[in-house]
């Protein structure tokens, strides 16, 4: 009796862990999908990364640019900021 039980249970376990393997939360196709989403969001992403990278350098560019516009107006145009008193030396 016991000698027809235990391929029984071994052919019923064998069956848990192929129904686990098709049909469980790991299952194969269920990995596969999570897979496909996994590279479309790195995907997404890449692209997201690529445009920060962009608005980083051109928020820096406006930072730059900026300061070289305001010491042009500055030394060019005589430029005075709101609150701030121009003074002017002359050389002898």
């Amino acid at each position: 009796m016991v000698n027809r039980l235990v391929p029984v249970v071994l052919l019923a376990l064998l069956a848990a862990v192929h129904a686990q393997l098709w049909l469980g939360r790991g299952s194969l196709p269920r990995v596969n999908a999570m897979q496909r989403q996994i590279d479309v969001q790195k995907a997404a992403n890449a692209q997201a990364q690529q445009a920060n990278e962009r608005l980083t350098s051109e928020v820096h560019d406006l930072k730059e640019g900026l300061d070289m516009v305001e010491e042009k107006a500055r030394s060019e145009l005589g430029m005075v900021r709101p609150n701030e008193i121009y003074v002017q030396f002359t050389p002898r």
